[in-house]
Formats: structure tokens, sequence, C-alpha cells
């Protein structure tokens, strides 16, 4: 006896029923073969034209050509049944394809035809659910490709489940676009009834899939119930294959970089450690692509991009996962100024594609990719935005200003995490359109070459757009000596206690002294990017799978703890649907109601099993009653 439809609800054992009753009838409702799609639900709709008019009706509305599959386009779709409405001889139902939704006609005479069939399977009130139609060519195994006859469609399909239509296009009496079908195949069953989604005449909605958890954690679901995700996630891609077409026009070349890497090197951030058993050593994954990007500049290539995944140990809200998408650049002979007018109309021509225009609204706020963004030194924005000017400032009077500004800090920071963390409260969330903060200091850039003519600044930028840092970017460092010793006092702040310091990458530095040309580098964050042209405020939105807090789940002692107390073994899946997860869940229950809970359970999922008695239940419930007060002194 399979107890496991104990785990299941009354729509899905209903379910698993249908899907028996189709194999009963010879209907593999997962067919092997493929299915031939000729159209799509949006294209349908786009490219149809009425047949012509031939004349009023008493009213003197126009009366137009009765659509057949000889003057009528003639399609095949496949899709999933979102919702049904039976009338009797006739139905229709709402098919939701890869592009969009499309309303099919399904009448008894199309699919079942005049000729009787001459053994028909009977369901339970004596109705056929064979087909009389001839079934389509079988591809690939028993009842493949076999077409469903009316009351199979009726009786035994299920809103979620996939079928294959086969018809001609028309327009109903109330105008909606539709195929009249000809022929159905079941392409496979939805066994999880999918949740309803409500919409009334006033567009108020009810019983939706809102909840961002459960959303996030069953992706699979959100795309198929809640209108718009989907197109999320085309923009995306759009921002992807935009982005990637104008890197290759430009001639730089596309290269994959080691994610498991031996120094987590390229950025100040904390790794994920795990272990290499084959070489019995701790290994990271990576945190940025960018030294072994610079390798490959060293190697002689002119221009190399990589689109991937970094791993940073870090918290999680809503604009940071610890698992994120990042493009990096690098490109031999550029500096800041060039890259600064490349990002711009890199991203101006991204917003465009995915936008149709340079601007995106964002929350009320209009933010335009126009090229050209706004230049402002960092100590500048600073500035203008506390009214302290932390040129000549050392370190601890910069974190004399961070304390009267109210921030929080400690003796580990040095004087550019300081400085960020002052940027970072006062400015950063300030800026909403497109503006490159550059001039950064030193100690804020330990891979960025000095600047050409403001001592102790380097030649970095930030693009800050809506709030958020979106690009991080250098006139690279390829002075090997210069390098080794950032990276030295970068060592310096670990054992000070900062855990987001660069080690020391000794290979890279051997790479330097072979020679690296002068260099652009710039990060983009692709999730970010995201965000801002499909106006998100969540990471988790514009990430298909987001990381996710292990799912809860109710815990339940083993089957040898009841069997330790002498109920039977195939009895426990019972005491577990009554409620009974744990042994002490049983502790003072009273026997007969236990047994009547069982019993209950017995009959609403007809298992051929009897219940136990009440002195069976008394016995092995028994060591769970508490002594009576005094017993045993």
């Amino acid at each position: 006896m399979d107890l496991k439809v104990l785990e299941l609800s009354e729509q899905e054992i209903v379910r698993r029923q249908n899907m028996q009753a189709l194999r009963d009838m010879g209907i593999e409702p997962y067919p092997a073969a493929e299915y031939p799609v000729t159209a799509w639900s949006t294209d349908i709709v786009k490219d149809f034209v009425d047949l012509p008019i031939i004349g009023k009706d008493e009213e003197g509305n126009d009366v137009r050509e009765a659509a057949t599959p000889e003057n009528s386009p003639v399609v095949s779709i496949a899709g999933r049944i979102m919702s049904k409405r039976i009338m009797g001889k006739a139905a229709f139902a709402e098919i939701q394809d890869s592009k969009g939704r499309i309303q099919v006609y399904v009448t008894r005479d199309a699919l079942d035809g005049p000729t009787p069939n001459p053994s028909p399977i009977r369901e339970g009130n004596g109705e056929s659910l064979a087909s009389n139609q001839a079934p389509l060519p079988n591809r690939g195994g028993a009842g493949e490709g076999a077409s469903l006859s009316y009351q199979a469609f009726k009786k035994l399909l299920d809103l979620g489940d996939f079928i294959g239509v086969k018809g001609y296009v028309f327009r109903t009496k109330t105008g909606e676009i539709s195929v009249h079908v000809m022929e159905m195949t079941v392409l496979s069953k939805s066994l999880k009834p999918l949740p309803i989604v409500k919409t009334d005449n006033e567009g108020n909605v009810y019983d939706s899939f809102d909840d961002p958890e459960l959303r996030y954690r069953q992706r699979y679901v959100d795309l198929v119930v809640n209108a718009g995700v989907k197109e999320t996630f085309l923009k995306r891609a759009t921002i992807i294959r935009t982005m990637r077409r104008i890197l290759d026009e430009a001639g730089y070349t596309e290269v994959d970089t080691p994610i498991l890497q031996n120094i987590p090197g390229g950025a100040t951030a904390r790794p994920f450690m795990t272990h290499f058993n084959a070489l019995n050593q701790d290994m990271y994954m990576r945190i940025a692509t960018e030294l072994y990007l610079k390798r490959l500049i060293v190697g002689g290539f002119e221009g190399v991009y990589e689109m991937g995944k970094n791993f940073r140990n870090e918290g999680m809200d809503k604009t940071h996962n610890p698992e994120f998408t990042c493009m990096e650049l690098y490109v031999s002979y550029k500096d800041l100024n060039w890259g600064m007018g490349f990002t711009e109309r890199m991203l101006e021509q991204i917003c465009t594609a995915v936008n149709g225009k340079p601007e995106v609204e964002i929350d009320g706020k209009v933010i335009s990719f126009k090229a050209p963004f706004r230049r402002l030194p960092i100590l500048d924005a600073i500035k203008e935005k506390t009214g302290y000017d932390l040129y000549p400032m050392n370190e601890d009077e910069i974190r004399e200003v961070a304390k009267k500004l109210n921030i929080e800090v400690d003796e580990t920071m040095g004087k550019g995490k300081l400085i960020d963390e002052i940027f970072g409260e006062t400015c950063e969330g300030t800026f909403i359109q497109p503006t490159f903060i550059t001039d950064y200091p030193v100690e804020m850039s330990p891979l960025t070459k000095m600047h050409r003519s403001k001592p102790g600044l380097t030649e970095r930028f930030e693009l800050m757009v809506n709030g958020k840092e979106l690009a991080n970017a250098y006139s690279e460092l390829n002075d090997p000596i210069d390098q080794e010793e950032r990276f030295i006092e970068q060592m310096r702040l670990s054992e000070k206690g900062d855990d987001e310091a660069m080690i020391i990458d000794q290979d890279f530095l051997r790479a330097l002294q072979y020679g690296m040309p002068p260099t652009f580098g710039i990060g983009i964050g692709i999730d970010r990017l995201v965000m801002l042209l499909t106006g998100k405020f969540q990471i988790g939105e514009v990430m298909l799978f987001p990381q996710m807090k292990p799912e809860k789940r109710i815990p339940k002692d083993k089957p040898e703890a009841f069997v330790a107390l002498g109920f039977k073994e195939e009895i426990v899946p019972i005491l577990y649907k009554c409620g009974y997860n744990l042994v002490s869940d049983l502790a003072g229950q009273n026997a007969q109601k236990v047994q009547q809970q069982i019993g209950e359970v017995i009959k609403k999922y007809k298992l051929d099993m009897e219940k136990p008695s009440v002195a069976e239940l008394e016995k092995s419930l028994t060591p769970l009653t508490p002594s009576p007060k005094g017993e045993g002194e």
C-alpha cells in the first residue's frame, strides 16, 4: 500500500487519478515525441486578417464569410491551460505559451466526429472518454500523439496541463481572436494545482501569488501566474545581449577565467572558502575577475571582457546578493577619460534597446542615460554634501569628522575605508542622475594608477545612478613596484583586523614585471543595471533564483521512535497526517480520540487497512501518559 497519498491534497489526488485514467485510455500523459508548433499566441493575434464581408444582417451589421479550415490559417500551438469554461457540447479554454495567451474553442463534434467508437472506454457514469477521431500518427510509444476526445478534455484535463492544439483561427462573436480546435494532444500532466490569480472588471486582484519569499523560492510558479515577471527577465537578456554586441563590435574578446582561485584578488571583499580534495588545498570562490583579465592584457590581448558570477561572503539586503553577475572589461592603451565616454555611450545604447528611449522612470523619477554624464571628484562631493574638506586631513582627522557626522567607525579602518564610509553615508544616495564620481584617494584604490596631476589621488571613477554604485573603473596600475607596495599596505590593514583587505598575489606581480601596457578597466554590476532599467527595487526581482534561507520544514520523529512504543509501522504516516509529528505530541492524548482521527484518515483516503483498537492504542500511549501526582513518591 502506497501511503504517500497521505502527503497529497485532494486536488493532487484527483489529478493523479486523471493521469491514470488517460493511461487507461491508451493516452500517454508525458509523450516523448516532438510536437510541431507552427505559431505563437501573440503572432496569431498580430497577423490576423478578418474574412471578407459578404452582406448585412437584419440590423444592418456587416456579415463576414464563415471561418473554415479552408479559408482561414490553420495553426498548431502548444502551451499550458490557464482557464476552462465548459458549456455543454462546447467549451472555451485559455492557453498560455511562451509569448502570451490565446483563447481556444473546443466542440464535441470537432474532436469526436460523427463516427461512433466501436469499443469506448467508459467512466463510472457511463460516458465515453475515448476519441472517435482517428489518432495522429504514433511517433514513439503507446498512446503518443493520440488526439483527445471532448469528454477527456472536459473531465481529465486540469488547469496547468500542457496541451498541443491544431485548429483554424477565427474571430468570435464577441470579437476575440481564437483558435477553433480540430485536434488536441496531451503533452504534460500537471500534478500540482497552480495558484489561481483572479482579476475583476475593475482591475482588482484576488488570491495573488505575491509573497516575495514564496515567489523567489518557487520562481517557476511566479513566472507562470504573475504577469510581467517573465518580461523582466526577457529585458535582462536584452541588456546582456546588447552589452555583449557592443563589446564584440568594438573588437574585444570574451574570455573565461577561473572561479576557484588560490588567492581571492581583484577587490576588497570577504570570500567564500571551499576545499579542493584532489590537491588537499583550501580554495576561494572568486570575488572578481580582474587579476586574471589583466594577465591576458600582459599576454597580448588588446581588449578582453568577461560576464560571469562573482561571490562575496557578505550580507544580503534588497540591493546585495552574495552571488551576483558582473561584467569586467580591460582595454590596452586607454585611460579613464576614454573609459567614461565609452561607458556612457554603451549605457545609452543599452537603455534604448530595452526601453525604446534613453530614459527610464523609477518611482516617479525620470533617469536619463543620455550622454554625457556629470563628472565630480569624490572629495568635492563630500565637501558639497557635508561642508567638510577632507583634502588636507590625515587618518585621525578624518576619523573625527566621521564621528561628528554620527558615522560608526572603529580603529581597524584606514584612511580609505573612512572616506568610503563618509561618502556612502552622506553622498551616495543623493546622486539620482548618472554621475561619475572621480579622483579617489590612493588608500581606497590599491589597484589604480596614481593621478597624473593630483598627488595622493588616483585615476578611478565609480558611476552612481539612483543613489547606488553601478560601475567601478580605473586607469589600471601597471607599475609592479608600486603595486607590490600597495599590496603590502593592504596586508597591514588585514593584520589590523580588516577581513576585506587584499592578499598579495605574487603571480600577478610576476606578470606585471613582464610589462603591462597602459590599460583602462571597468566592472559593471549586471543585476543593478537590470534593476535600474526595469524599475525594480529588490535585487531578487531581477535574479531568477536569488539566494534564500533554507526552507523551513516541520520536524518529525523517525518511524522507529513510534514503532518502539508499539505502533505498527504502517500507522506512522497516518499519525503524521493527524498532526502527531513527534512522539511527544501524543503525550496525554486520549486513545479513543486518536483512534477516531486515524479512522477518519483511513476513510477519507480509502486506505485498505484496519484502524488499531482502543486497547492497542492505550498500550502504546501508556509510556507517554504523565504519572498521577504523588505516584512513586
